[in-house]
């Protein structure tokens, strides 16, 4: 919950000019409701993708307060997180509400982001294996490989968000290992070799290309360290000069 639309546009702005996404792997920028529209109409004709934090499984209804993904979708969005640990821990959100709205995603064509990821108390009793294999079943329920050939999971310990104590790069890959094997369980060894699985988690400047060097870890959901310019570049820019080395 960061940003008016004026900070917003500024923030993509001084992003656009400072760094080569033409050259890049997919930036995407999951921004307020507010600033989905003006954000996706400032960066037509640029490689940065739009994206929502969240959505509701209904398409329309009484549901005041709440927005459906054809909402997002009309507004610019190309992906949306779903299944946050902040939905799921502030707001309890269970992985039922989480799987139909990914489904709700799948539908309409705009690309789910799953999370998942165990709390502090789960990692410390030796649970990790047995909540992402959970999260990732139920949360997917009654989805085909096809259906989801755009599906990005996203691994971010709940005992490392917003701490400063990311995961070691050891234990992320450990656990993202974990995820592709679940995901062939689920769908098929193919797909799930295909499927972006990302880390977020305390993501800094400092561990970032670290944990991008593990085998199983294509990607960072950037949590506090995206809020500034500065730090964000510094993640984007590190990386685009490891792959152009």
């Amino acid at each position: 919950m960061h940003k008016t639309i004026e900070e917003g546009l500024s923030f993509v702005k001084d992003l656009l000019s400072s760094f080569h996404p033409t050259e890049m792997e997919v930036v995407g920028l999951a921004v307020p409701y507010t600033d989905i529209y003006p954000l996706s109409q400032e960066i037509k004709g640029a490689p940065l993708l739009i994206g929502a934090q969240n959505m509701n499984d209904a398409t329309e209804g009484a549901f005041t307060g709440e927005i459906a993904g054809i909402m997002l979708k009309d507004a610019g969005a190309k992906f949306v997180l779903l299944g946050h640990s902040e939905r799921r821990h502030l707001y309890g959100e269970d992985d039922a509400f989480i799987n139909r709205k990914v489904k709700r995603a799948v539908e309409i064509g705009l690309q789910p982001i799953l999370c998942v990821g165990e709390t502090k108390a789960e990692y410390e009793g030796g649970e990790t294996h047995a909540v992402i294999e959970r999260q990732l079943t139920e949360g997917l329920k009654d989805l085909e490989a096809q259906q989801l050939q755009n599906l990005i999971v996203a691994y971010e310990p709940v005992w490392a968000i917003g701490n400063g104590h990311s995961a070691t790069p050891e234990i992320a890959q450990e656990v993202h290992h974990f995820c592709r094997q679940i995901l062939a369980k689920i769908l098929n060894e193919e797909l799930a070799q295909q499927i972006v699985i990302q880390y977020g988690g305390s993501v800094n400047p400092s561990n970032a290309q670290e944990l991008l060097a593990q085998a199983d870890i294509d990607g960072l959901l950037i949590g506090g360290a995206s809020l500034s310019l500065e730090s964000f570049l510094q993640i984007v820019n590190d990386r685009y000069s490891k792959i152009n080395q």
